[in-house]
């Protein structure tokens, strides 16, 4: 990866924070290029959604699938317009999909894949099946939790499993908050990466 002369200084600070992140897998280049972004990718989507929680979490799917492609970036253009095009792009699919969930209780839905799915009002109190359908597929994500690499493991066990939110796990484990979120990141690729093996190997 060799970088462009034309790139603006900060535009060079970011294309060695990417190259250290992709041939180093430099975890604090990902902090740092997350920190570096974070708020405008934010507010960018904040304004296209007009809802802080939806904003919160197309921010970080913006960067989860950055990372996950950041072999593919290049620099004959700046990462900013590159990660700027992949949040907004992301974001306008999560509108027509949004747009796209109007369903009747009697006709159902369709999936994300196309499947007809029955709307079922359910009562507060889990049946007996329903119960062990739930609790077997926490005693799986557990196990999958424990092929984690330790430091991951933390992460996601004070934040899925104990619910800590992302500033109490910086306390926690005395980490920076941009930190917390891009390994928070990289463990999520990791269960996904374990879950989709298993699906292939059924």
């Amino acid at each position: 990866m060799e970088i462009n002369d034309n790139l603006s200084a900060k535009g060079k600070i970011d294309f060695n924070l990417v190259k250290a992140a992709v041939e180093e897998r430099d975890e604090k280049a990902f902090a740092e290029l997350m920190h570096r972004y974070r708020d405008s990718i934010y507010f960018m989507l904040l304004k296209m959604v007009n809802n802080r929680d939806d904003a919160e979490d197309l921010t970080m799917e913006a960067f989860g699938k950055a990372f996950r492609n950041l072999s593919q970036y290049t620099p004959d253009y700046a990462f900013s317009t590159w990660l700027f095009r992949i949040a907004t792009n992301n974001c306008i699919d999560f509108i027509r999909k949004k747009k796209k969930m109007t369903f009747s209780i009697d006709k159902g839905f369709e999936n994300d894949e196309g499947e007809e799915m029955a709307m079922n009002i359910k009562a507060d109190v889990l049946d007996p099946e329903e119960k062990m359908i739930r609790e077997q597929k926490n005693e799986i994500m557990r196990n999958l939790v424990e092929k984690l690499p330790p430091r991951y493991k933390q992460l996601v066990e004070l934040r899925y499993f104990k619910e800590y939110s992302y500033e109490e796990i910086s306390v926690t484990l005395k980490l920076p908050l941009g930190t917390v979120k891009a390994q928070l990141w990289r463990a999520r690729e990791f269960l996904f990466d374990f879950v989709k093996n298993a699906k292939e190997n059924i």
